[in-house]
This record gives structure tokens, C-alpha cells and sequence, in this order.
């Protein structure tokens, strides 16, 4: 080991005597508020040390508390969440129990309405696997009195026709399948026509001559020629007509009066017989002379129907 040199030592010593000194002056000295210096300057070292050691504790100790309060945070989040989503499922589910209710009171109505109509309520239970075909099948079958070719009907228009019967189910051949077909008529003109499914969302009417005025809107309705269905029921509107330059026949689309892409309710009509509309009825019997007038006759009994 190097000796240390006599003029380091002698500083040296002078330096340990003079912070003796001092110490010994701090022991001795007191503050105005009668506290020693030498406490005064342990506590001025050791404060900073203490702010720096509690700081650092908080720090740690808030972080963690903060930690465990996202947690807890995080979780009832999820939680509500999952109230959200179950709400909301429960609220689809009462607006389709809403919407049901609100369908099934216009089939009642419509059917009141024409109760002269022998009727029979089905359910659309499903569609074709083919994408090129437009059937459905109905929760009706032979068991129910349904055989093949009789129309089906919403209240808001014609559907289709019967294609084929089980026992408990049908197959419904919708008007706008490529196969499909009703006898028709302009409701402005009353010109006759067919009217056929093209497989897109439109119907096209055909052999309607270039002389004949047709204005867009114009209703087309049944014309009882095809032996399936009654005359005058709604069968869609008028989108476009025009004159095809390479035939004496025009274009034209027509609209389908019934949503044939969400069909859930349906009626099949179980005779031909016309639909009358109750303020004709009324103005029949308005018109009919003597005690008849006053006394309509007794309307003949529809077939009970049950609900779908």
C-alpha cells in the first residue's frame, strides 16, 4: 500500500479537525426556536431523502391502486356489455314479436273484409336451395284441402300459384320466378295481357300493343282468363313502358304489388270465387228496389279457416 505523503496527511488532518470543529460548534449552537443546529442540518439531509422515498412510495401504491381500478373497470365493462347485448337481443325480439302481431291483424282484417272468399292462413316456413328458382314453402298440405295450382295471396297482392302438395306442406311457385305466369290487364285501359316472371325483382308484360297509352303507376290487376285466380286482384304497377322499335309490341315492367322477398304470411285462395269490395255490396243493395233494399240477402257461409 503507497504511504500517503506528509503535506496530504497534515491537509487531511486539518480538514477532519475543522469539520470536528464545526460539529462540535453545531452541538452547541441552537436556533432561535431552541433547536440544536446540528439537528437542524440532519433534518435539512434527510428531508429531501424522505420526499424522495415517499414519493416514490405513492408512486408504486397509486400506480397499483389505479391498476386494480382499471381492472375492476375493465370487468364491469364487459359486464355491462353483455346487459347491452342481451337488451338489445330482447328488444329485436319484441320487435319482431311486434311486427307479427301487426301482419297477423292485417290477414284478419283483409279476411274480414272479404269473408265471402273461401281462405285457408299459411306460414312461410322456407325457400328453394336453387338460386335461380323462386319457391317457398308453405306450413299448408293435402291434409288441408290444398291441391296444385290454386292461388296464393298476400293483402297487398298476388304471390304465386300451388306447384306441388305434400301432406303437411306446399310448394309455392312465385310470380317472379322464369316459370311463372298470371292473365292480366291494364286497371286504366283494361287491356288484356299476361304478365310473367322474368326471375329479377320486375314482371314483364307482354303483347301490349305500341297504340296503347300506358302512363308509369298504372295498376295491374288480374283478369281471371288463367283460371287460378279471381279477377281484379292487385297485381303490381307500372314501371316503364315504351315501344320497342323491332316489335309491335311495347316493354314493360311491372312492379309486384306483394313483397315477394319477405313473404312470412300467406293466403291461399280455395275457390275462384271474385272478391267484392264492401262499398259495391252496399251500393248493390242501395240499389235494389222494394223490401230488398232494406233487407240484404243472407250472404252464404264461408268455410271455417284456421289460423296459420
Amino acid at each position: 500500500m503507497l504511504a500517503m505523503p506528509s503535506r496530504h496527511r497534515s491537509l487531511a488532518l486539518l480538514l477532519f479537525m475543522l469539520a470536528a470543529q464545526v460539529l462540535l460548534l453545531a452541538v452547541q449552537i441552537r436556533s432561535p426556536a431552541q433547536v440544536r443546529l446540528i439537528r437542524v442540518w440532519a433534518v435539512e439531509i434527510v428531508a429531501p431523502l424522505g420526499r424522495v422515498a415517499a414519493w416514490t412510495t405513492d408512486g408504486i401504491g397509486g400506480g397499483w391502486s389505479h391498476y386494480v381500478a382499471l381492472r375492476h373497470l375493465r370487468q364491469d365493462n364487459e359486464e355491462l356489455q353483455a346487459e347491452v347485448d342481451k337488451l338489445k337481443l330482447r328488444n329485436a325480439q319484441l320487435e319482431g314479436r311486434a311486427a307479427e302481431a301487426d301482419r297477423l291483424a292485417t290477414l284478419l282484417a283483409f279476411r274480414e273484409a272479404h269473408a265471402e272468399v273461401s281462405t285457408l292462413a299459411a306460414r312461410v316456413i322456407g325457400g328453394s336451395p336453387d338460386s335461380g328458382s323462386h319457391i317457398v314453402f308453405i306450413s299448408r298440405g293435402s291434409r288441408d284441402g290444398l291441391r296444385r295450382d290454386m292461388g296464393v295471396i298476400t293483402p297487398e297482392g298476388i304471390v304465386g300459384k300451388i306447384l306441388a302438395v305434400f301432406p303437411d306442406t306446399s310448394q309455392v311457385l312465385l310470380l317472379n320466378d322464369r316459370e311463372s305466369g298470371v292473365g292480366a290487364l291494364l286497371a286504366g285501359s283494361r287491356t288484356q295481357s299476361p304478365v310473367r316472371g322474368s326471375g329479377d325483382p320486375l314482371l314483364g308484360m307482354e303483347y301490349v300493343s305500341n297504340d296503347v297509352k300506358i302512363s308509369a303507376g298504372e295498376a295491374v290487376l288480374t283478369s281471371g282468363q288463367d283460371r287460378i285466380f279471381p279477377k281484379d286482384l292487385p297485381v303490381g304497377t307500372v314501371v316503364t313502358a315504351k315501344p320497342d322499335p323491332h316489335s309491335p309490341f311495347q316493354q314493360i315492367f311491372v312492379r309486384p304489388a306483394a313483397h315477394l322477398d319477405r313473404l312470412e304470411e300467406v293466403l291461399v285462395l280455395l275457390s275462384r270465387q271474385e272478391f267484392v269490395p264492401k262499398k259495391d255490396a252496399a251500393a248493390e243493395v242501395a240499389n235494389t228496389p222494394g223490401p230488398a233494399a232494406a233487407t240484404p240477402s243472407p250472404r252464404p257461409a264461408s268455410q271455417p279457416v284456421d289460423h296459420p
